[in-house]
Protein backbone atom coordinates (compact mmCIF):
# COMPACT_ATOMS: atom_id res chain seq x y z
CA UNK A 1 0.00 0.00 0.00
CA UNK A 2 1.57 3.40 -0.67
CA UNK A 3 0.92 6.26 1.52
CA UNK A 4 -1.10 8.19 -0.83
CA UNK A 5 -3.82 5.57 -0.65
CA UNK A 6 -6.81 6.44 1.30
CA UNK A 7 -6.87 3.76 3.98
CA UNK A 8 -3.10 4.75 4.72
CA UNK A 9 -3.93 8.84 4.69
CA UNK A 10 -6.89 7.67 6.86
CA UNK A 11 -5.20 5.41 8.89
CA UNK A 12 -2.34 8.27 9.40
CA UNK A 13 -4.71 11.11 10.40
CA UNK A 14 -6.26 8.56 12.95
CA UNK A 15 -3.22 7.97 14.62
CA UNK A 16 -2.20 12.13 14.61
CA UNK A 17 -5.98 12.31 16.24
CA UNK A 18 -5.03 10.00 18.84
CA UNK A 19 -1.76 11.33 19.71
CA UNK A 20 -2.61 14.78 20.04
CA UNK A 21 -5.77 13.51 21.69
CA UNK A 22 -3.33 11.91 23.83
CA UNK A 23 -1.15 15.48 23.87
CA UNK A 24 -3.99 17.39 25.29
CA UNK A 25 -4.75 15.00 28.03
CA UNK A 26 -1.21 14.86 29.06
CA UNK A 27 -1.46 18.41 30.13
CA UNK A 28 -4.09 17.22 32.69
CA UNK A 29 -2.39 13.98 33.59
CA UNK A 30 0.88 13.94 35.09
CA UNK A 31 2.30 10.55 33.22
CA UNK A 32 1.59 11.17 29.34
CA UNK A 33 4.15 13.13 27.68
CA UNK A 34 2.17 15.75 25.74
CA UNK A 35 5.17 17.65 23.75
CA UNK A 36 6.57 14.31 22.24
CA UNK A 37 2.88 13.09 21.79
CA UNK A 38 2.08 16.09 19.88
CA UNK A 39 5.28 16.33 17.87
CA UNK A 40 3.98 12.35 16.61
CA UNK A 41 0.96 13.69 16.06
CA UNK A 42 2.33 17.00 13.58
CA UNK A 43 4.60 14.03 11.86
CA UNK A 44 1.60 11.64 11.48
CA UNK A 45 -0.39 14.41 10.37
CA UNK A 46 1.95 15.70 8.24
CA UNK A 47 1.55 12.28 5.89
CA UNK A 48 -1.91 11.57 6.24
CA UNK A 49 -3.11 15.81 5.81
CA UNK A 50 -1.09 18.75 5.01
CA UNK A 51 -4.02 20.48 6.33
CA UNK A 52 -4.05 19.08 10.25
CA UNK A 53 -0.69 19.33 10.24
CA UNK A 54 -1.37 23.26 9.51
CA UNK A 55 -4.00 23.02 12.47
CA UNK A 56 -1.85 21.61 14.79
CA UNK A 57 0.81 23.39 14.11
CA UNK A 58 -1.48 27.00 14.37
CA UNK A 59 -3.02 25.39 17.68
CA UNK A 60 -2.42 28.48 20.37
CA UNK A 61 -1.53 25.32 23.44
CA UNK A 62 0.69 23.07 21.15
CA UNK A 63 1.69 24.74 18.07
CA UNK A 64 4.35 27.13 20.04
CA UNK A 65 6.04 24.51 21.41
CA UNK A 66 5.72 22.25 18.12
CA UNK A 67 7.79 24.88 16.18
CA UNK A 68 10.44 25.77 18.45
CA UNK A 69 11.24 21.82 18.24
CA UNK A 70 10.74 21.51 14.93
CA UNK A 71 12.91 24.94 14.41
CA UNK A 72 15.17 25.34 17.09
CA UNK A 73 15.40 21.66 18.57
CA UNK A 74 14.26 24.02 21.76
CA UNK A 75 11.61 23.83 24.30
CA UNK A 76 9.79 26.37 25.76
CA UNK A 77 10.93 27.37 29.56
CA UNK A 78 7.38 27.16 30.53
CA UNK A 79 7.07 23.50 29.43
CA UNK A 80 10.38 22.80 30.75
CA UNK A 81 9.82 23.71 34.65
CA UNK A 82 6.24 22.13 34.25
CA UNK A 83 7.53 18.96 32.21
CA UNK A 84 10.57 18.64 35.29
CA UNK A 85 7.96 19.46 37.85
CA UNK A 86 5.90 16.38 36.88
CA UNK A 87 8.62 14.04 36.26
CA UNK A 88 9.09 14.66 40.12
CA UNK A 89 5.84 14.25 41.46
CA UNK A 90 5.60 10.74 39.15
CA UNK A 91 9.04 9.96 40.54
CA UNK A 92 7.89 10.47 43.99
CA UNK A 93 4.26 8.67 43.64
CA UNK A 94 6.28 5.55 42.28
CA UNK A 95 8.58 5.65 44.51
CA UNK A 96 6.12 5.48 47.46
CA UNK A 97 3.63 2.60 45.52
CA UNK A 98 6.31 0.27 43.80
CA UNK A 99 7.63 -2.10 46.14
CA UNK A 100 10.19 -3.72 44.07
CA UNK A 101 13.12 -2.01 44.40
CA UNK A 102 15.00 -2.89 41.33
CA UNK A 103 12.24 -1.67 39.02
CA UNK A 104 11.71 1.51 41.46
CA UNK A 105 14.90 2.30 40.61
CA UNK A 106 14.91 1.47 37.03
CA UNK A 107 11.92 4.00 36.82
CA UNK A 108 13.56 6.52 38.21
CA UNK A 109 16.76 6.74 36.32
CA UNK A 110 14.49 6.82 33.33
CA UNK A 111 12.83 9.65 34.46
CA UNK A 112 15.96 11.29 35.90
CA UNK A 113 17.52 10.91 32.25
CA UNK A 114 14.31 12.15 30.40
CA UNK A 115 14.52 15.26 32.71
CA UNK A 116 18.05 15.79 32.37
CA UNK A 117 17.55 15.56 28.28
CA UNK A 118 14.97 18.46 28.82
CA UNK A 119 16.73 20.45 31.32
CA UNK A 120 19.92 20.28 28.86
CA UNK A 121 17.27 21.64 26.00
CA UNK A 122 17.94 25.05 24.70
CA UNK A 123 15.19 27.81 25.12
CA UNK A 124 13.76 29.09 21.74
CA UNK A 125 14.56 32.21 20.67
CA UNK A 126 12.60 35.47 21.11
CA UNK A 127 11.42 36.92 18.11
Amino acid sequence: MSARSPFVRSLYIALAALCFALGLAGVFLPLLPTTPLMLLAVALASKGSTRFALWIRANRFAGPAITAWEQEQAIPRRAKVTAVIMIVISAVVMALIIEALWLRIGLLAGLSTIALFIVTRRSPRRR
